[in-house]
């Protein structure tokens, strides 16, 4: 599909959303906000999104999130470590601390999109934020300088979907691409449904197929990627719902028991599902207006 400028949609990142967001209510204190790519790009981008704070010079918000699985590329300003970055897949909690003032603008990448706007191997990037500079990749750090000096979330999102629109004529996207966005998307969607059915005979692969398209594009097979995103769904009910039972939700995501999803959660978030619960409903106590 040719691209044709248009403003692009979007909303307020919601707490009950999955966004992976460990203490989801984070995202109205930083007017998070996503913004949808142009259609001509979304087989290489999946959001934008875009947050800015200004906290009290003695305040420190750890943030974590148990991010999508995707390389996110961000453009930053003020208390900000860099501001051009790429960060990759992530084995554990993508972990940030915020202080001062600043903004980010992002773009999360679809599988396919790493391949497109860089010369980089997703393995190169796992469990890293890195600063996008020449040396690093003169062809990632080209597009980002491209969209850098647009004056807002707006305006930068109407730029990447020009730029990347080029890039995606320059390397259109090959079958095993294809096959990976399409995976991931199915996995995302038995989060909701459960399904008997492999996700070779779903898409009339091989399993090996599968498993190449994954690694190539994401660096875990989908096994791995199948357990990010239930937990991602874990995270969001257990940050909104108080009265919700592990034994329960494990049921509904598929795992053997709740000693598994608590494993598998401890794993990635370094806390136990029932502390996670007490870690949220302890930071809205302290964020509730007192008489």
């Amino acid at each position: 599909m040719p691209h044709t400028a248009r403003a692009p949609t979007g909303h307020p990142i919601r707490p009950d959303e999955r966004s992976g967001m460990l203490h989801p209510r984070n995202a109205e204190r930083f007017a998070a906000t996503w913004l949808d790519p142009h259609p001509s790009v979304a087989d290489v981008v999946d959001r934008y999104w875009h947050v800015q704070w200004a906290l009290p010079a003695d305040e420190r918000i750890d943030q974590r999130i148990i991010d999508h699985p995707a390389v996110t590329l961000t453009i930053e300003s003020g208390d900000v470590p860099a501001p051009l970055v790429v960060t990759g897949v992530q084995s554990g909690a993508w972990r940030r601390r915020i202080t001062g003032s600043g903004s980010v603008f992002a773009i999360r990448l679809r599988p396919a999109g790493l391949a497109v706007v860089s010369d980089l191997d997703v393995r190169e990037l796992a469990d890293a934020t890195t600063p996008v500079t020449p040396a690093l990749d003169a062809r990632l750090h080209r597009l980002l300088t491209t969209i850098e000096p647009a004056a807002d979330a707006t305006t930068r999102a109407l730029a990447t979907d020009a730029a990347i629109s080029a890039l995606l004529h320059e390397r259109p996207l090959d079958p095993e691409l294809q096959l990976a966005n399409a995976v991931l998307v199915e996995l995302a969607d038995r989060v909701r449904r459960r399904t008997g059915t492999t996700l070779a005979a779903r898409f009339g692969v091989t399993d090996r197929a599968v498993q190449r398209a994954l690694a190539r594009t994401v660096g875990h097979g989908p096994k791995w990627v199948a357990r990010r995103v239930r937990l991602q769904e874990v995270a969001r009910v257990l940050s909104t719902d108080a009265s919700a039972e592990l034994a329960g939700l494990a049921v509904r995501l598929g795992y053997a028991d709740q000693s598994h999803l608590g494993n598998d959660f401890r794993g990635v978030v370094g806390l136990t599902p029932g502390a996670y619960q007490r870690s949220v409903r302890q930071a809205a106590a302290a964020a509730a207006p007192h008489p």
